[in-house]
């Protein structure tokens, strides 16, 4: 085989062209692979469906799961949205990736679900029937409550089945978020991996317990969380920002070729550290400052007012950071997080990489034909 670049071994390899010798074309075809006694076999791909319930009036539920199987091996990788229901965002950047032409060359294994809490998609809700967050239920038991059950089959039938996982989010209702990637503060491997991902923004965050993340890294199993835009709703800007996102670090690990993918123009703004602001007072919120926008210490970013007009209160930056999430909802009560902030070592180059993200997402030339999208 020839590489691009020097080589290397396992998930972490170095990006590899994708040509083949002729002694690689008459080498023998990869072993099939098998989820829920459904084979699919080498070059082919195909959507299995995962029984996860019944409900009430006896209708069956199921994950359904999309597995791309590359002719030759490589590492086995999964992207996975709508854990929380309500995060639609996810779902259509899914949608996206599998009608790019880069997949039609995947080395190793891709496995993609688009909706992981099929209850919560349906109902437009970030939890499953019974009040539980996915989310905090991992790793689960196949005996537990719903979410328990759910959460043990796909920890058992697709993470621990993979080297790698990009998990895809959003803000809950009435919130959004900008682009980012969230990582532990100790694992080097994911945090090369988020700066290969080019999303606007790189966050230190510790693992919660009963979350994806932290059930994994039980496991022995790394996974990137992606972050953007609203619940129950679109966003294109995130949109773009997933999709390349993804492209790059299955390129990274060698399963797709570099052709049509754009390479970052910037490095991620990293920030170690983020606090939630919350509104003072109750009443109606203004804002003043937007996702993405930095800050300097002392700025405002809001005010919240009686409806009177009689008493107001501002909201001011308690240090320089970058607005990685902040409410929509103009009514507020006293307590409610109002704006998510990232601290940043220097505001004058945080604007500056946030002007070039903005640029490089808009130019993207993958997203320059209709038919990929």
């Amino acid at each position: 085989m020839r590489y691009q670049g020097r080589s290397s071994t396992g998930v972490d390899a170095q990006s590899r062209r994708l040509t083949l010798t002729p002694k690689e074309t008459a080498m023998p075809r990869r072993a099939p692979f098998t989820i829920k006694n459904t084979q699919i076999e080498a070059g082919a791909q195909r959507t299995v469906a995962l029984p996860v319930s019944v409900l009430s009036d006896h209708t069956p539920v199921a994950m359904s799961v999309h597995v791309i199987h590359g002719r030759l091996d490589g590492p086995t990788v999964f992207v996975s949205a709508g854990v929380h229901g309500d995060e639609v965002i996810g779902v259509e950047i899914v949608r996206r990736l599998l009608r790019t032409p880069n997949l039609k060359s995947l080395r190793g294994t891709l496995i993609v679900i688009p909706i992981v809490n099929a209850f919560g998609f349906m109902n437009h809700s970030r939890y499953l029937p019974d009040r539980r967050d996915l989310n905090r239920s991992f790793p689960g038991n196949s005996d537990g409550s719903l979410a328990s059950r759910l959460a043990h089959l796909f920890l058992n039938e697709i993470v621990a089945r993979c080297d790698l996982g990009i998990d895809l989010h959003s803000a809950a209702i009435h919130r959004t978020n900008l682009p980012q990637i969230r990582i532990s503060p100790d694992n080097a491997r994911t945090a090369k991996l988020a700066e290969v991902f080019g999303a606007p923004v790189i966050l230190q965050s510790p693992l919660r317990e009963g979350s994806l993340r932290g059930a994994a890294k039980d496991i022995g199993k790394d996974v990137l969380l992606f972050e953007a835009g609203e619940g129950l709703r679109f966003d294109e800007m995130s949109v773009r920002s997933g999709v390349a996102g993804i492209l790059r670090v299955l390129h990274h690990v060698g399963m797709v070729s570099a052709k049509g993918i754009s390479k970052t123009k910037t490095p991620s703004q990293y920030c170690s550290s983020s606090k939630w602001l919350r509104a003072p007072v109750g009443g109606l919120l203004r804002t003043f400052k937007a996702d993405g926008d930095v800050v300097a210490e002392g700025d405002v970013m809001a005010a919240v007012s009686d409806p009177f007009g009689q008493v107001e209160r501002e909201i001011l930056a308690p240090f320089s950071g970058i607005i990685v999430g902040r409410a929509v909802m103009p009514v507020v009560n006293e307590g409610d997080a109002v704006f998510h902030l990232a601290r940043v070592k220097s505001v004058i180059r945080a604007e500056e990489m946030m002007v070039e993200m903005n640029d490089q997402l808009t130019d993207d030339p993958l997203f320059d034909e209709d038919e990929i999208i």
